[in-house]
């Protein structure tokens, strides 16, 4: 089954030779940006079983790029899934003055999709709440989540997909260890809060930058937001602009950190819930996870990728 959610012919792609008229060149990019974002979305519905057969999925449609590509993306993989399954777009509307209200009922009427506008003012309700100045993130993160579920209960959905990327992961990783004191990420799956439903994030492998690429190929009409993501001074903005600096000046460690949240050694860390320590004893087998584990990765002692960072082996 993982054959048909992951395509191959990406890689192949990549064989073929540049093309040498510039329109074909960037029609051979697409194609391979695709494939790509096929694949990866393909490779978290596998590692995670993001999608079952029979699920009925509320994809949650904000007019941003993300949400736009990844119900494009989902669309692609349906008609080709060995399962059936549903999607149902959803977009609620929270009364943002000047928010455009006819592009989302017109661009998924075109699409053929079965869709569901709601309509709820809390725009209102966090302007009102929330002093000039502070971020609006939370409270409005909360009075859409209890909408979103109550409309999944009335659509008889049992899944909800959210529009996360791997950015965002990355984003909410550091903002917990700097501001949290937390080793805490974004999952790819979990269950939502009144453990009725099931939250998955197909993009969780998608890099945004490829998104952008996408919603600018695909022509998505965008519709910005003009509450929580126009405030400049978010700590979320700000991780973010930290983690591009990084991409450009060192690139490949955006890739690095995100297979880390792939291979946690909890034994290695100073989580005593994660990890017996205090019952901690010789056995006197020989442990992959001991002290040996420090051996099997040669760090160099200073790397420009590293940015200046000089590893000390003890």
């Amino acid at each position: 089954m993982s054959a048909v959610w992951i395509d191959d012919e990406a890689a192949a792609a990549a064989d073929v030779p540049d093309a040498p008229n510039k329109g074909l060149k960037i029609e051979r990019e697409t194609h391979k940006l695709e494939k790509r974002l096929c694949r990866q979305v393909g490779q978290a519905i596998v590692d995670f079983n993001l999608i079952e057969a029979g699920d009925r999925i509320m994809v949650c449609m904000s007019g941003g790029k993300d949400s736009y590509g990844m119900l494009d993306i989902l669309m692609k993989l349906k008609a080709r899934a060995p399962i059936d399954f549903e999607l149902i777009a959803v977009n609620l509307d929270q009364k943002q003055p000047g928010f455009p209200d006819h592009i989302l009922p017109a661009y998924l009427g075109g699409l053929g999709i079965p869709f569901h506008i709601e309509t709820q003012d809390t725009y209102s309700i966090v302007k009102d709440k929330v002093p000039e100045g502070k971020t609006m993130c939370s409270l409005c993160s909360r009075l859409r989540r209890g909408i979103l579920y109550r409309v999944a209960r009335e659509l008889k959905c049992n899944k909800l997909a959210l529009g996360h990327h791997r950015d965002d992961m990355l984003q909410t990783f550091f903002l917990n260890m700097f501001f949290g004191g937390k080793l805490k990420g974004m999952p790819p799956k979990l269950v939502s809060d009144n453990g009725e439903f099931t939250v998955i994030r197909p993009l969780a492998n998608v890099a945004e930058k490829d998104l952008v690429r996408w919603a600018e190929h695909r022509q998505f009409p965008i519709i910005p937001c003009t509450l929580c993501g126009s405030q400049e001074n978010l700590q979320r903005k700000q991780i973010g602009n930290m983690l591009r600096e990084w991409e450009k000046k060192f690139p490949g460690r955006i890739e690095n950190m995100f297979t880390a949240l792939h291979n946690v050694v909890p034994s290695h860390l100073m989580d005593a819930q994660q990890h017996d320590f205090k019952n901690l004893k010789p056995t006197g087998i020989a442990d992959d996870n001991g002290d040996k584990a420090f051996d099997e990765e040669e760090f160099p002692q200073a790397s420009p990728a590293l940015g200046g960072l000089q590893v000390v082996q003890l």
